[in-house]
């Protein structure tokens, strides 16, 4: 183990054996430009996911539309077989068309599909966590039903080849209707120091035990960008995605945090957040940004 073994902590959502390592990996930055096609160096890729294996990471999130099926790939060809530590997951919903689109795919015969699609290329029996993954129009304020594909992967997880239920993209009233249906350990939504829709959403979900996932934590395609956020990394001596990175781990004990990329120095510097402590007059500058 590498001298960044992690002390973001860790967090076990309710109704579940799953101890997460706050500092997870997002594995999305593993193909080509788009989220398509292979990586311009495939090696690199891989030592990317050895090496976070051995900052000490035990949470991946993929999907096997990346690529598609590529990201999945270079998962089982650098890390199979799996560590027990190790809990991959994934997301379904989507699929990818041949012009690059990304066409949902929310039916029956789909989602079945996507799930063997995973197992198939992940190289493993049964799923850990599989996310719904719920489209814009869906997971708007006023959002609709989610029963009926939530309702596929909860016969999914009967059948023995999901463990784990999570969701994504959704709202509040959502989470509430999945949760009559069945146990939800993680929420994947937007949400970063710009973006805090959720911020009700994130304090409600501490109190049930479920994990809360932000994707995009550092402002995705568009990074965040904000004199206050470098004026504060110059104090705490750290670059200012650090500091994006440390006020998320801050923000609440059932945050993890998954930032991709496709470099092992870029890698180190995001798990090496977990040592960062910030004080409260800083977070009072961050979080009045």
């Amino acid at each position: 183990m590498h001298a960044y073994n992690q002390s973001g902590g860790r967090f076990t959502p309710a109704n579940s054996n799953i101890s997460f390592n706050r500092i997870g990996y997002g594995a999305m930055q593993l193909t080509g430009p788009h989220v398509w096609g292979p990586p311009k160096d495939r090696t690199v890729a891989v030592a990317v996911l050895r090496e976070a294996i051995e900052l000490g990471i035990n949470h991946i999130d993929t999907a096997d539309f990346y690529g598609p099926h590529i990201t999945n790939q270079i998962i089982r060809e650098a890390l199979h077989p799996y560590s027990d530590e190790l809990t991959i997951v994934t997301k379904i919903g989507f699929r990818r068309g041949d012009e690059k689109s990304w066409i949902m795919a929310q039916g029956v015969n789909e989602l079945r599909e996507a799930v063997h699609d995973n197992l198939r290329n992940l190289q493993i029996d049964a799923l850990d966590v599989v996310n719904l993954r719920v489209p814009p129009g869906i997971g708007a304020p006023d959002g609709s039903s989610i029963a009926a594909p939530l309702e596929t992967l909860i016969r999914l997880k009967d059948d023995g080849l999901i463990r784990h239920i999570g969701l994504s993209n959704v709202n509040a009233q959502q989470v509430a209707e999945a949760q009559l249906m069945t146990d939800i350990v993680c929420v994947q939504n937007e949400y970063n120091l710009a973006q805090r829709r959720d911020d009700k959403l994130i304090d409600e979900l501490a109190i049930k035990g479920i994990a809360y996932v932000p994707f995009f934590p550092l402002g995705g395609f568009t990074p965040l960008q904000s004199d206050t956020l470098t004026k504060v990394a110059a104090t705490v001596g750290a670059t200012p995605m650090q500091v994006a990175l440390a006020w998320l781990l801050h923000r609440s004990p059932n945050i993890l945090v998954i930032p991709g990329t496709s470099s092992v120095e870029h890698l180190r510097e995001n798990v090496s957040t977990g040592h960062l402590i910030l004080e409260p007059s800083v977070l009072t500058a961050l979080n009045a940004m």
